[in-house]
């Protein structure tokens, strides 16, 4: 595949309208050389923070804006935060991923009170991320002393698509905060949702913009839509399940050796379109019941579907140093 600094949006749309089981079987490859294929990361995501967004985003049931059940809270204590860390790693996570519903970071009590919950969960041994909004390049740095590994800011879809999907803050708002994130010296996790409405070309948009990202993102989250009943997008049909597959296997191919992850939605999956997902390149999936506000897989059905797979987790003493 071209590099990524010469990848032109013809190369992703050529790619992406191949037939999907020569796009599985190429993916697959690509994945095996760069990737242990017998291993899925197991991640745990905790909202610190749920409720009470004052953006727009179409998806969320977190916004403001909405009537989705879903109240505002506080922002956790660093206790509780930890004692849940510690459940995750307890259950089989060797990452934990941390979401406040917040607009932007901003100075003062509550950043420095996630700067202690990254510190305290880095000191369990896992893997770190968080996702708060926007950041400045200052509050980049605060949270990398602290001992954050990545940070999460995903583009949602393609840049053509994205203001029918969220007017509150702009695409190159969401790019400036990953530049932010990569000279501090942290690694991005950024991804995607699909089955909101979106193109093809939408699709092929996102993937370009991500793939063509210097250096790529090292974590790329795969979300399928979660319709949220008072959300806009509340009667939107799931995204078919090839469509799903090609997508993984598409971010397989252009970012060889990011992690791939299977995130939002997993639990509208059925077990054989995850399998595909694996096959194309997926190597990490949550662990938990809900992901910060909806539904997701119990973990014995996770566990159990990874076995008859031949797969397993990756050891949590080697996930502090992995890409």
């Amino acid at each position: 595949m071209t590099h990524a600094d010469r990848l032109t949006r013809q190369d992703v749309a050529d790619l992406y309208g191949r037939g999907l089981l020569d796009l599985v079987y190429e993916a697959a490859g690509v994945h095996r050389r760069h990737h242990d294929p017998s291993t899925i990361q197991c991640a745990s995501l905790l909202s610190v923070k749920t409720g009470g967004c004052p953006e727009d985003c179409a998806y969320c049931p977190q916004s403001a804006r909405y009537e989705t059940g879903v109240e505002a809270g506080e922002l956790m204590d660093v206790d509780a935060v930890t004692a849940a860390a510690t459940r995750a790693k307890q259950g089989g996570a060797d990452r934990f991923c941390m979401g406040a519903a917040w607009r932007e970071a901003t100075d003062g009590p509550k950043f420095d009170r996630v700067l202690e919950m990254v510190a305290a969960v880095k000191a369990l041994g896992l893997e770190t991320c968080v996702t708060l909004g926007m950041l400045d390049r200052e509050q980049a740095d605060r949270l990398r002393r602290a001992g954050l590994d990545y940070y999460n800011h995903n583009l949602d879809t393609g840049r053509e698509d994205y203001a029918s999907i969220i007017t509150t803050r702009t695409y190159d708002d969401r790019l400036e905060t990953l530049r932010h994130v990569r000279d501090a010296g942290m690694k991005v996790c950024c991804g995607g949702i699909l089955g909101m409405g979106e193109s093809h070309d939408a699709r092929v948009d996102l993937l370009h913009e991500l793939a063509r990202q210097t250096p790529q993102p090292e974590s790329v989250p795969i979300n399928t839509l979660v319709a949220v009943s008072g959300t806009p997008l509340a009667g939107q049909a799931a995204v078919e399940w090839d469509e799903l597959v090609r997508v993984v296997a598409v971010a397989r191919i252009l970012m060889p050796t990011s992690k791939v992850r299977l995130s939002a939605g997993r639990a509208q999956l059925h077990e054989a379109t995850q399998t595909l997902c694996f096959l194309a390149g997926a190597n990490s999936i949550f662990l938990g019941d809900r992901l910060l506000t909806t539904p997701n897989t119990a973990p014995a059905e996770d566990f159990a579907l990874l076995e008859r797979l031949g797969l397993h987790g990756m050891p949590t003493d080697a996930t502090a140093s992995s890409g």
